[in-house]
């Protein structure tokens, strides 16, 4: 089924554009059109360029092949249908398009791991799409660069939404590379209506950061970040050590109708100094309002118990104790009940006080006190991963008052119910 495609005045500039720099970055807020034209740059280049291998990178395989390959039906899959089909080889899954220049051959990869670049180390490209590009690894990011010296048109283009002013992608790529940087508001994306430009502006107007970031698409340093205190580098491993023992699994989830459902899968270990640590081993995240389409709850527990939950369960080699949902997503948990995965309710602090703390806060202090004293850690994983977690960890801060901002909060919730439990049965 063909879709049509209303084009927006700096959306039709951007394609009309020549292919005169070596990188095109398109930075701004999100929703703001940017991808889809990034992904139809994309296409015309590969069908005019005589180079044969090409790639996409993003923080892993499965967003790369959901923002280029899927793009919401706008992706290469549909612009090349007919004429394309998926395939893999020793270099890896890619989708290979016959041209009238010949087959041009489009790897898709991951890049948030600090050895992501061995999959392509070796490879000789004509080009590549960097997919929200401040998340990838900046090795990755450096040794695709080199993979093009050789192209005949060599050309990269990357899409993302402001970073921090102090990122080094803007000072180890685009101050570096010959770059051509446009920026992009909400403004800029035809389809969105001004009431829901005016609903989108109300939400960011809570929060200063929020506002500059998603509304003016300004590069800002948050202010207030909750978990501020979460190191990447310190707090993302590649594996549980072993010398500590696994002594449980359980899921924790958060969702609604209108939300984010995210579902994370977390391990609870013991140290050969009797000390426990909590670790999230994988995620499983979806925002219909994030992607434009809308999936029922059936369908979500359809996924989540046919898919996620077997997965963990071997990763792990353990089952779970338990499944503890926000007990005021009810419609997730009676989905659950029905496919015979009985859940618990969640710990939500609804009832919690600890001085002049009350609710959510004791849970956010209680998370709080984890990560800074090395008892909470992600596991790099490469199917189920946690790159929505990454994005609201650094995005998730609080009001001028000093209360929690309600966005960017939905793994963040997920994570805080799994602590709680862990928190309060193996730490106090």
């Amino acid at each position: 089924m063909s879709k049509e495609i209303v084009w927006g005045q700096k959306q039709q500039k951007i394609l009309n554009a020549p292919y005169s720099h070596c990188l095109e970055v398109n930075e701004g807020t999100p929703r703001s059109g940017k991808t889809t034209v990034s992904v139809s740059r994309f296409a015309w280049y590969l069908w005019n360029t005589p180079d044969l291998n090409h790639m996409v990178l993003a923080y892993n395989q499965e967003q790369a092949f959901k923002l280029v390959m899927d793009c919401d039906g706008f992706g290469l899959l549909h612009i090349f249908n007919g004429i394309s089909r998926m395939k893999h080889d020793d270099f890896g899954d890619h989708l290979e398009i016959e041209t009238m220049k010949g087959i041009k051959r489009v790897y898709y990869k991951g890049a948030g791991k600090a050895d992501s670049h061995k999959s392509f180390t070796g490879m000789s490209l004509g080009s590549v799409y960097f997919c929200e590009i401040n998340l990838l690894h900046i090795d990755a990011i450096q040794e695709a660069f080199r993979r093009t010296c050789a192209s005949r048109i060599r050309w990269h283009i990357a899409d993302l939404n402001p970073p921090a002013p102090s990122h080094p992608v803007i000072s180890e790529v685009f101050n570096i590379q010959d770059t051509q940087w446009t920026h992009w508001t909400i403004d800029d994306n035809p389809i969105i209506t001004p009431e829901r430009k005016e609903e989108i502006r109300k939400t960011c107007l809570k929060n200063p950061y929020l506002y500059k970031r998603d509304w003016l698409g300004e590069r800002c340093i948050p202010q207030g970040v909750i978990y501020s205190m979460f190191d990447p580098q310190r707090h993302i491993l590649s594996y549980i050590p072993d010398s500590e023992s696994k002594i449980e699994m359980y899921f924790a989830g958060d969702g609604g109708l209108s939300d984010a459902t995210s579902i994370g899968c977390y391990v609870v270990t013991r140290t050969m100094q009797n000390q426990f640590k909590l670790y999230r081993v994988a995620g499983w995240y979806y925002s219909g309002a994030d992607i434009g389409i809308t999936k029922a709850m059936s369908v979500q527990a359809r996924e989540i118990c046919g898919s996620f939950i077997p997965y963990c369960r071997q990763l792990t080699s353990m089952r779970e104790s338990s499944i503890k949902i926000d007990p005021a997503c009810k419609a997730l948990c009676a989905e659950f009940d029905l496919l015979g995965y009985y859940t618990d309710r969640a710990d939500n602090n609804a009832r919690d006080i600890k001085g002049a703390r009350k609710g959510i806060e004791v849970g956010i202090e209680y998370l709080q006190s984890s990560i800074s004293d090395g008892r909470f850690y992600l596991v790099e994983n490469d199917r189920f991963g946690h790159l929505d977690f990454l994005k609201e960890i650094g995005m998730y801060c609080v009001d001028n008052n000093g209360n929690p901002v309600d966005a960017y909060n939905h793994a963040m919730d997920e994570t805080r119910y799994a602590h709680n439990y862990f928190y309060k049965n193996y730490v106090i």
